[in-house]
């Protein structure tokens, strides 16, 4: 699977033109799939929700003008059948995952079953904010709201890298680069912090910054 983990969406040409290249047609060709459960642990979250779906926020992820967009809810998917959203999964060009949560995210892909199924589809995955994050082994605390029935903070460990998103942000005055130093030495393994200009591409082993703003590489080595 290919990944594209972002901060902050698909917000300059250069992130653009990192998802077209990892398309395997164009984007008017391509089917879509948004995943929106991660806003609903978040105050305000349903208008989170419907702000991605309907592609009326800055992240510019479900209005780029794919062939067809559907909604998958994975919070309804451990109640229906799995013939039902399965094939439409596996068909999907692309997987647009919202920002919101992360241990709420990362518990319902997990109870949902589609965490099991993302390593095999033949799929683009674009991950926004706590989209992106739950593809690290973990989210570190000072990300820990919605809590986990198990308590920790470990998410699905697809990439070795965790990610501290929004760096510098406006709206976001706790993201500053010295609390991102101090979470990165909280992880105990390699880290990005990336503002909402950059994005990560991850195709197999090959990790690749995209990035017209400000992101830091922590490795382990750093700390030692």
């Amino acid at each position: 699977m290919k990944l594209l983990l972002t901060s902050g969406g698909i917000t300059n040409d250069s992130i653009y033109n990192a998802l077209v290249s990892m398309l395997n047609k164009p984007i008017g060709e391509c089917k879509a799939l948004c995943i929106p459960t991660a806003s609903y642990a978040i105050p305000n979250g349903i208008d989170y929700a419907w702000s991605f779906i309907s592609g009326q926020e800055e992240s510019h992820m479900c209005d780029l003008g794919w062939k067809s967009i559907g909604v998958l809810e994975l919070t309804a998917l451990p109640s229906v059948p799995r013939e039902l959203w399965e094939p439409k999964l596996r068909e999907a060009d692309v997987i647009l995952v919202n920002g919101g949560d992360p241990l709420y995210l990362n518990h319902w892909m997990k109870e949902s079953g589609v965490a099991d199924l993302l390593p095999s589809l033949d799929a683009v995955y674009v991950g926004l904010s706590a989209g992106s994050m739950i593809m690290a082994p973990r989210i570190g605390e000072f990300f820990v709201e919605w809590k986990q029935p198990r308590g920790d903070d470990i998410t699905l460990g697809m990439v070795h890298f965790s990610i501290f998103p929004h760096l510098d942000h406006v709206s976001l005055p706790h993201n500053t680069l010295i609390a991102a130093d101090q979470w990165a030495e909280t992880i105990h393994g390699d880290a990005y912090a990336i503002d909402d200009a950059t994005a990560i591409k991850v195709i197999d082993d090959q990790v690749e910054v995209i990035s017209e703003g400000k992101w830091k590489k922590y490795e382990v080595t750093t700390f030692e």
